[in-house]
C-alpha cells in the first residue's frame, strides 16, 4: 500500500508510519479511543521515545488511561504532570506533583523506548537544567558508609525538610540509629538502619502505620525541589532579584525569606533567578524523539500564553512581589513551534484528512456506536445485543473495576442467557479468537476498527 493513497485506502492502526526527522504528517481519522491505539502503534514501531502533546491536563489524564489498556505493559509509560497552579500563583504544586515531575524529569534523558504525555501548559514553563538533576542525585546502597551529619547537609542542600516523623515526599527524620526518608519520585518511605557508619539495612514503611514493609538493597535520591536553596544559589537568586527588579529588595518578603534559606509558597516562578540558565522540554528529549502533537494544542498554547500576559499585568506592579516577565519564566508558542519543527512530528485529529498527499495519513478506524437504551427500557441490552449481533468482527467489552465486571457478567446472564469470557487486556484479546470478551480497564471510550474486524465497547457506551 503506498501512503501517497492513504486517504483512499485508509492505514492500518497497529502500523502507522513515521514521520522523517524535520518532517509533518497530519494523522487523521482518529475516533474514540482510537488516539490511543494508534500512539500505542507508533511508540512500538519508533526506535526511540515518543513524546505526545496535550492541549490540557485533563486530556492527557485521559490519554494516559488509553495507553494503558492498549500499551498492556509492554512500554514504559510516563505522564509530566503540571504543577496544577496559575500562572505567577502564590501557591506552590503539592510535593506529589512535584515527585512526579521530577521523577519525569530524572528519566526522560534516557528514555529509549516508551512514552511520556506532557500537558502543552507544562511543556510552556522554563525547567531546570539537566545537570542539577544529575549534581544532587545520590545513591545509597547497603554496606556504604553514610555519616549522619554528612547525610543531613546533603539532605538540606537537596531541599528536604527535617520532621519528627515522615508522612510525605521530601521529608526526614532521625531518631538515634534510625534514619526515615520519603525521596522524591518514589511510592514508598524508606527506612535506613545504620551500624556505626554503615547502611545496615534498606526497608521500605507504610507512613500511616510506620510499619516496615520489605527490605531492599538500593535507593535513588533526587533534589526535593526543582531548584536548589544551598548558599551558592542564595547568592544566585539574591544578585538576580536585584537586577531584574530596581529599588531596595529588603521591601520584598519572598527576598527576605530565600536570603534566610526559606522557600515561600509561588517561588517557583522565580526558578530561573536560581540558575545561570534554565532549559525547555526539547533539551530533555532524547535525539530522533518522535513527537505526536493532538488536537487542540497550538490553540491551547496561544490561550495559556495570553493568561500569562494577562496575570503578568495584573501583578507586575507589586513592589512586594514583583513579577518575572513572562519570556524569563516561560516558553512563548513561537519557541514550541520552533522546538517541534526540529524533531520527527505527527499532528493527530479526529477527522479524515480530506487529503491525497504523502504526508497526510487517515486510519481504518470508526467512531464508536451509541448502544445506550431508551429510559426505562425493558431490554437495557437490547442496542448492544443488536450490535453484537450484526456485527461481523470480534468485541471486546471494557469496564472500569473488578466489581463492575462482575456485576455486568449477571446482568449479561439475566439479558442474553450467554458470558462473555473474562481477559486480562487488550494483547490477550488480539492474541485469542473470542467473538464476545470482557476485561477491565479504566477506558472512557470505545473504537471500531477495520481489517482485522475488531470493536472495543466502552462500559460508558451502553450505560452513558
Amino acid at each position: 500500500m503506498s501512503v501517497s493513497t492513504v486517504s483512499r485506502t485508509l492505514r492500518s492502526p497497529f502500523d502507522p508510519p513515521l514521520p522523517a526527522p524535520g518532517r509533518v504528517q497530519r494523522w487523521g481519522r482518529l475516533y474514540g479511543s482510537g488516539v490511543g491505539l494508534v500512539v500505542a502503534g507508533a511508540a512500538r514501531r519508533h526506535e526511540g521515545a515518543t513524546v505526545v502533546l496535550a492541549p490540557d491536563q485533563s486530556t492527557a489524564e485521559r490519554l494516559e488511561q488509553s495507553l494503558r489498556f492498549y500499551v498492556d505493559g509492554g512500554l514504559p509509560l510516563l505522564i509530566l504532570p503540571d504543577r496544577e497552579t496559575l500562572p505567577y500563583d502564590v501557591f506552590s504544586p503539592h510535593q506529589d506533583i512535584v515527585s512526579e515531575r521530577l521523577d519525569a524529569l530524572r528519566r526522560l534523558p534516557a528514555l529509549r523506548r516508551g512514552v511520556i504525555i506532557v500537558p502543552v501548559p507544562t511543556a510552556m514553563v522554563r525547567l531546570s537544567p539537566r545537570e542539577y538533576l544529575d549534581a544532587y542525585g545520590l545513591h545509597l546502597a547497603v554496606g556504604e558508609r553514610m555519616g549522619i551529619d554528612d547525610m543531613r547537609r546533603q539532605l538540606e542542600h537537596s531541599g528536604y525538610r527535617h520532621v519528627s516523623q515522615v508522612m510525605e515526599h521530601g521529608e526526614y527524620c532521625v531518631r538515634g540509629s534510625l534514619f526515615d526518608l520519603f525521596p522524591m519520585g518514589s511510592d514508598r518511605p524508606y527506612r535506613i538502619d545504620l551500624l556505626d557508619d554503615e547502611i545496615d539495612s534498606i526497608r521500605t514503611f507504610d507512613p500511616e502505620t510506620q510499619l516496615s514493609i520489605k527490605q531492599v538493597e538500593t535507593i535513588h535520591l533526587m533534589p526535593a525541589r526543582e531548584f536548589p536553596l544551598h548558599q551558592e544559589a542564595i547568592d544566585r537568586f539574591r544578585q538576580g532579584f536585584r537586577r531584574e527588579f530596581p529599588g531596595d529588595p529588603q521591601r520584598s518578603p519572598l527576598y527576605r525569606d530565600v536570603s534566610d534559606g526559606l522557600a515561600p509558597a509561588g517561588i517557583e516562578y522565580y526558578l530561573p533567578l536560581f540558575f545561570e540558565r534554565t532549559m525547555t522540554l526539547f533539551d530533555y528529549l532524547p535525539r530522533d524523539s518522535l513527537v505526536l502533537a493532538l488536537e487542540g494544542v497550538d490553540d491551547a498554547a496561544t490561550q495559556f500564553w495570553a493568561e500569562i500576559a494577562e496575570r503578568y499585568e495584573q501583578g507586575r506592579h507589586d513592589y512586594e512581589r514583583p513579577l518575572l516577565p513572562p519570556e524569563t519564566v516561560f516558553v512563548a508558542p513561537d519557541e514550541i513551534g520552533r522546538g517541534l519543527a526540529a524533531c520527527r512530528l505527527a499532528r493527530l485529529q479526529a477527522f479524515a484528512t480530506g487529503e491525497e498527499r504523502a504526508d497526510e495519513v487517515d486510519f481504518a478506524l470508526r467512531a464508536p456506536p451509541r448502544l445506550a437504551a431508551p429510559p426505562a427500557s425493558r431490554q437495557p441490552f437490547g442496542p448492544f445485543r443488536e450490535f453484537i449481533d450484526g456485527f461481523d468482527g470480534r468485541a471486546l467489552l471494557v469496564v472500569e473495576t473488578p466489581g463492575r465486571r462482575e456485576t455486568l457478567i449477571e446482568l449479561l446472564r439475566e439479558a442474553t442467557g450467554s458470558v462473555p469470557p473474562e481477559l486480562s487486556g487488550w494483547s490477550a484479546f488480539v492474541a485469542g479468537d473470542e467473538r464476545l470478551a470482557i476485561a477491565v480497564a479504566g477506558l472512557d471510550e470505545g473504537v471500531l476498527i477495520d481489517a482485522p474486524s475488531l470493536a472495543v465497547i466502552a462500559e460508558t457506551q451502553i450505560f452513558g
